[in-house]
C-alpha cells in the first residue's frame, strides 16, 4: 500500500501516531509526546482548539470567541515532531492501517481516536432541527445571535404574544452547562436588559431551566444541588424538575407534564453522545455511542488503535458506566497514554482517574465546589472556579484577556460583547 495518498506528510524514521481530534485529550497527548521519537500527526476539521467550559460565556455575551479558541498550529509552535492537517476523517481502515479523509488518505503506526462528543437529542428530530446545542464555538455564537436578534424583534413588535415568545429563553438540561448559562442569562436580565431595552420593561426576559431528573447538578453532591437551586431561584430562574421535553417546533415547547412554553429560543444541554468515524468494529460501540476500551485505552479487538477522552468508555469498579465526560478525564487519559506509548507493552500501566473535584458557577459571586470531602459555596467557591478555569486556558495573552474581562465585568456588571456580527438564520418571527 502507498504510505500517503493525497495528504502530504513528510517521511519519518519514527513511528507515526495519528491523532484524530484537537480537543483536550488530543492536545494533551501531543504535548506529552513533545521531542520523543515519534512523528505525531493531528487531524481536525477545525484549525483551532476550543475551551469548551467557557462556551456559555460566549453564548451570553460575556466573552468574544477568540478569547477561548486557539490556533492548533500556534499551540504546537516549536514542536519538531508534530504535523497538523485540517481534515475531516471519513473512515478508518484498520486492516491496512490508514484513515480516509476529505483531503485524502494517511497511514499510521498507532491511531488515537480523540473525537469527543456531540449533542444527543435522543431521537427527537423536531427538537434537533429547531434548537441550538452548546458543544462548539459556532453553536455558542448561534445562541448569542439568536438571543439578541429575538430581543430586537420583540422591541420592533406591537404584538404582546410576539414580544413574550421572543423574550423567553428555555434551557434544557440542568448540568453545569445549563446551570451556568441560566445564571449568566439571569445576570444579563438584571444588569443589562433593562438598560439596553427600556421599551421592553413590561416584558423582562423569562428564563426556564428544564431538567428531567429530580435535581440540578445531579453529578455533584446533594448539598451543591440544593445550594444551586436556591441561587437559581434567587435569580428568578424558573426551574422545572422531573420534567422532560416532548417536542419543540420552533415556537412552542411541549413538556412531559402537559405544560407548553412559547419561545423562539431553546438551548439544548441535556445530553451528549460520542462521535466517531466509520470503520470501527460493530461490537466496540457501546452505551452513549462511545467506544469500549480496556484499562490502557486500547480499542477492544483492534491492534494499535486507541480511544481517549469523551469518546472512550472504560469500565472500572469505581466507574462501571465509564469515566465522567469532562475535561480532566480527557487530559489525564491523553497524558497517561503518552507515558505508556514510550514503554514496552508489557510495562504499560492501567489508567486510574484522579477526581480533582467538581465546580459550577451560577453567576457572579455564586458558585459551588465539591473538592474531596469538602463543600464550598458562594464567593470562595466562585474564586476557586475562576482560578481553575483561568489557569486552564491556553496562552498567557488569552489568560490576560479573559481575566481583564472578568475583572471589568465584576465591577461594572457589564457585558461588552453584545454584537450581532453573524446573524443566526434559524430565527423565528
Amino acid at each position: 500500500m502507498e504510505q500517503v495518498k493525497n495528504v502530504y506528510v513528510p517521511d519519518s524514521e519514527n513511528p507515526r501516531i495519528l491523532v484524530i481530534g484537537a480537543g483536550f485529550a488530543g492536545i494533551h497527548l501531543a504535548k506529552a509526546l513533545k521531542d520523543l521519537p515519534f512523528q505525531i500527526v493531528i487531524l481536525d476539521k477545525n484549525n483551532f482548539h476550543q475551551f469548551q467550559p467557557l462556551l456559555y460565556q460566549v453564548a451570553t455575551s460575556g466573552l468574544e470567541p477568540d478569547a477561548i479558541v486557539f490556533p492548533v498550529r500556534k499551540v504546537f509552535r516549536g514542536y519538531k515532531n508534530l504535523i497538523f492537517r485540517m481534515a475531516d476523517v471519513m473512515a478508518i481502515q484498520p486492516k491496512d492501517k490508514y484513515v480516509q479523509t476529505d483531503i485524502g488518505a494517511i497511514s499510521y503506526d498507532h491511531l488515537v481516536i480523540a473525537t469527543g462528543s456531540t449533542n444527543n437529542f435522543y431521537g427527537m428530530k423536531d427538537v434537533e432541527s429547531n434548537s441550538i446545542g452548546l458543544k462548539s464555538i459556532q453553536e455558542a455564537l448561534d445562541v448569542r445571535s439568536n438571543m439578541l436578534q429575538n430581543i430586537e424583534r420583540a422591541a420592533q413588535s406591537n404584538d404582546p404574544l410576539i414580544k413574550r415568545k421572543n423574550t423567553t429563553i428555555v434551557i434544557v438540561g440542568a448540568g453545569p452547562a445549563g446551570v451556568e448559562m441560566a445564571g449568566a442569562f439571569a445576570e444579563f436580565r438584571k444588569y443589562i436588559y433593562k438598560k439596553d431595552y427600556p421599551e421592553l420593561l413590561d416584558f423582562p426576559l423569562s428564563i426556564h431551566l428544564i431538567e428531567a431528573g429530580s435535581q440540578v447538578l445531579s453529578a455533584m453532591t446533594e448539598k451543591s444541588s440544593k445550594d444551586t437551586l436556591k441561587d437559581l431561584e434567587r435569580l428568578k430562574v424558573d426551574v422545572h424538575l422531573n420534567t422532560a421535553v416532548n417536542s419543540y417546533n420552533g415556537d412552542q415547547v411541549e413538556l412531559s407534564n402537559g405544560e407548553t412554553i412559547s419561545t423562539t429560543s431553546l438551548i439544548w444541554t441535556a445530553g451528549v453522545k460520542g462521535q466517531y468515524p466509520k470503520g470501527l468494529l460493530p461490537g466496540v460501540i457501546v452505551k452513549g455511542n462511545r467506544i469500549a476500551v480496556d484499562a490502557f485505552n486500547r480499542v477492544e479487538g483492534m491492534a494499535d488503535v486507541f480511544a481517549i477522552g469523551d469518546i472512550a468508555l472504560m469500565k472500572t469498579e469505581a466507574y462501571p458506566n465509564g469515566h465522567p465526560m469532562v475535561a480532566p478525564t480527557a487530559i489525564q487519559q491523553g497524558e497517561h497514554l503518552a507515558k505508556n506509548l514510550v514503554l514496552n507493552v508489557a510495562d504499560w500501566k492501567p489508567f486510574k482517574y484522579f477526581d480533582k473535584g467538581s465546580l459550577a458557577t451560577i453567576g457572579k459571586k455564586r458558585a459551588v465546589a465539591d473538592i474531596g470531602k469538602f463543600h464550598f459555596r458562594g464567593m470562595f467557591a466562585w474564586f476557586i472556579w475562576s482560578t481553575v478555569h483561568l489557569m486552564s486556558i491556553s496562552g498567557f495573552k488569552n489568560k490576560l484577556r479573559v481575566g481583564l474581562n472578568w475583572l471589568n465585568s465584576y465591577f461594572s456588571y457589564d457585558k461588552g460583547n453584545r454584537l450581532i456580527i453573524r446573524k443566526y438564520k434559524g430565527i423565528k418571527a
